[in-house]
């Protein structure tokens, strides 16, 4: 099978690449490398099913290209996902995660896709009532970013309606493993694991309190193969694990990982940070098959691992 995944050289994509890969497809990523690293994709450079292309998704080259390809299914992982730079500027926000959906979406379709799975996020359900977070919790964006997704998740079902292509809709809750960036605001286990692994300070905002749901990213990546599948056209699915994971547990797990003290500094909370998040991942268990298999202790130590082995 021919896929196509736009965002192939980030922290995710990069993943899904090795997985398709390693199960027999022939894998073409688009990625503009704005954040993304060729060195996410080392091994996937010395195969002969895989290419990458230095591609913007609303150059106009894109839809050329899919023309070509003809991919059978479409991972469109490619954003803006900082919530901060959101908010400083939501016209370039939207520009990436609208205006990029929607040039990906006929993309897609000029290239014949049967599918396209769309990676969305927490942020989508603003402060939630209910936790873990049901799947048919009402939306309520609070941010830029927030909204282009959920704009972007609208595109998805009107170009369903309109063109007949289906898709599936994950809401992925904190992702982390391998490859993530420390110089993201989402990335909370690198950050810690490199400062830690490095000996410099590392904080926590409030009293340690906050909670957040953390999922490895080969369970992510296992979603969205499943998602590319037959199961799960026209909805919408949580991965997460349901499960909440305070700020203090999370660095006293880091801080074992790596031999270093346990030892974090506290700061004031930030503006907008939510007190607590968790996603409820039983209906993709129902829809999709799908269920988290890495536990927050293993994932970390793997995560732990791969920062020492890597080359600074």
């Amino acid at each position: 099978m021919r896929l196509l995944v736009t965002g192939g050289a980030g922290f995710i994509g990069s993943h899904l690449v090795d997985r398709m890969l390693a199960d027999g497809h022939e894998v073409v990523a688009v990625d503009d490398l704005s954040s993304g690293s060729r060195d996410n994709l080392a091994g996937a450079l010395r195969s002969d099913r895989f290419t990458l292309h230095e591609l913007d998704i609303r150059d106009p080259a894109l839809i050329r290209l899919t023309a070509e390809l003809r991919p059978e299914v479409v991972f469109h992982l490619a954003a803006q996902i900082s919530v901060r730079r959101s908010v400083a500027d939501p016209v370039h926000d939207a520009r990436i995660n609208v205006e990029g959906t929607a040039a990906t979406l006929v993309a897609a379709c000029e290239g014949s896709a049967r599918k396209v799975v769309f990676a969305s996020s927490v942020a989508t359900y603003g402060r939630p009532t209910t936790i873990p977070v049901p799947g048919d919790a009402p939306t309520d964006p609070r941010s830029p970013y927030a909204a282009s997704k959920l704009s972007a998740e609208t595109y998805l079902a009107m170009f369903r309606a309109l063109h007949g292509i289906e898709y599936t809709t994950l809401v992925l809750s904190n992702v982390y493993g391998p490859r993530q960036s420390p110089d993201g605001e989402a990335g909370v286990v690198s950050i810690f694991t490199d400062a830690l692994l490095a000996g410099t300070p590392t904080v926590l905002y409030g009293d340690g309190t906050q909670t957040r749901d953390y999922v490895y990213v080969d369970d992510v990546v296992d979603g969205l193969v499943r998602a590319g599948g037959s199961e799960g056209n026209g909805r919408r699915f949580n991965l997460g694990t349901g499960i909440q994971t305070t700020d203090r547990r999370l660095h006293s797990l880091i801080a074992d990982a790596a031999g270093a003290p346990d030892k974090p500094g506290f700061a004031q909370p930030r503006e907008g940070d939510l007190p607590a998040m968790a996603v409820d991942p039983v209906p993709a268990n129902e829809g999709l098959g799908w269920e988290p298999r890495v536990d927050l202790s293993t994932g970390v130590k793997l995560t732990a691992e791969w920062a020492r082995s890597r080359p600074r």
